[in-house]
């Protein structure tokens, strides 16, 4: 079988004043083309910097990170990354944002900037300033610019983290929409359990620091999906009974049961 992303023996180690600190242990992890894949697990097992690792923002590790067969040596476009926060310009409209440093004059801009603010449901907001959207909007925006250069994988760091409920629920919906019509391969970190089954193919459980993946649960469920079903709710006790403390790993409980 051909990987999009292939993972070999990968192991992190932080320096610090007080000595080394090992935050990824023999990380082995494969991505098909097309896949989502979800990764949950305590904090500080080091979900976000194997997502770094991966976009080639942290090159100081062991082991190999192959993209479609190419060593990753540092960031490019066929990486792109959503952060927990939106992160966008303040004085640039939300095509602007989009179009980040392309110009709109450009015609194939103009269209692609075009085609993702339809995507991700901004038709009318094209002319408005972040401090006139919603934090849904708002991340709705850095979604369409991480995919404007049409990146091979998209690597997002609990980017719903920070959202009201009504809202996660709704941009869930919309980012599934948005892998469905792209297929662009998608590696989604998330405390939520819920979350991490609805949108995944397969969820990946990391155990506690050092981060080390303790098992890879598939998710044969057919699109939509729907939460309180019984298929669903069995997969969530199945991820729930691989956690032996599951209240001192801080992971969210969306039910809450």
């Amino acid at each position: 079988m051909t990987f999009l992303l292939e993972i070999h023996q990968l192991d992190k180690t932080f320096e610090t004043p007080k000595g080394a600190t090992q935050a990824l242990k023999d990380i082995r992890l494969s991505a098909k083309e097309g896949e989502f894949i979800t990764i949950i697990g305590p904090s500080g097992c080091g979900k976000s910097t194997l997502l770094k690792i991966i976009a080639g923002l942290d090159t100081e590790h062991t082991g190999n990170v192959l993209l479609a067969d190419q060593q990753v040596t540092g960031p490019g476009i066929d990486k792109g990354f959503i952060f927990q926060e939106s992160r966008l310009f303040p004085w640039l409209t939300v095509e602007k944002n989009i179009a980040a440093n392309l110009s709109l004059k450009d015609p194939a801009v103009r269209q692609r900037v075009d085609e993702l603010i339809r995507l991700v449901r901004l038709e009318g907001f094209e002319k408005a300033y972040p401090r006139e959207l919603s934090g849904g909007m708002a991340q709705r925006v850095a979604i369409a610019r991480a995919l404007l250069r049409k990146p091979r994988v998209l690597l997002l760091d609990e980017p719903f983290g920070a959202l009201d409920a009504f809202t996660r629920s709704h941009l869930q919906s919309v980012l599934l929409d948005i892998w469905q019509e792209n297929k662009t391969t998608m590696i989604f970190v998330t405390h939520d359990i819920d979350e991490a089954i609805f949108l995944a193919n397969r969820v990946v459980i990391m155990n506690a620091r050092p981060g080390s993946i303790k098992r890879i649960i598939p998710i044969d469920l057919p699109f939509p999906r729907k939460k309180a079903s019984r298929s669903f709710q069995e997969l969530r006790h199945l991820v729930l009974n691989e956690f032996e403390k599951v209240d001192e790993l801080e992971l969210v409980d969306s039910s809450g049961i």
